[in-house]
């Protein structure tokens, strides 16, 4: 199979918004989405953005990683997910990164032998790191102790 890895565009945005929701699907959070679009020829995403560690410097951090169901696997470590979590790579070293984060749902061990058969290290086992996240209720009353100038 051919696939072609490249930048989104606007026309892209339908095929991103369903790989989207069927990705939370399989991540049994479809309740979480918000956006919706149809109809698609886009087969999987990538989605990243620049980050910065105080102790090691500009970072990439890519938030999703996706490839529709029947597109895994077609090509055991030379395939469309290899390829794109390579891009995002490639377009963070270009970028002067310094490395490539990410977090997966503990349950996901296909995702997670993906990622650790590439080199990816468990912070979780390794470092102890733990992701935390403000958010709804939480976050407005965590924003609401800010100090007023």
């Amino acid at each position: 199979m051919d696939f072609m890895i490249r930048a989104a565009t606007p026309e892209d945005c339908k095929d991103i918004s369903r790989m989207i929701m069927e990705l939370a699907v399989y991540e049994n959070m479809p309740d979480q989405v918000k956006i919706s679009h149809e109809g698609y020829t886009v087969i999987g995403y990538a989605l990243f953005f620049y980050t910065y560690s105080t102790w090691k410097g500009r970072s990439v951090y890519m938030e999703d990683l996706y490839v529709m169901p029947e597109f895994r696997g077609e090509f055991p470590g030379k395939g469309v997910g290899t390829a794109l979590m390579s891009k995002v790579a490639q377009v963070g070293k270009e970028q002067q990164c310094v490395r490539l984060q990410f977090s997966v749902l503990n349950w996901n061990t296909p995702s997670l032998d993906f990622y650790k058969a590439k080199g990816a290290q468990d912070l979780t086992d390794s470092e102890g790191w733990h992701v935390l996240r403000f958010d709804g209720e939480a976050l407005d009353k965590l924003a609401q102790m800010a100090p007023k100038n």
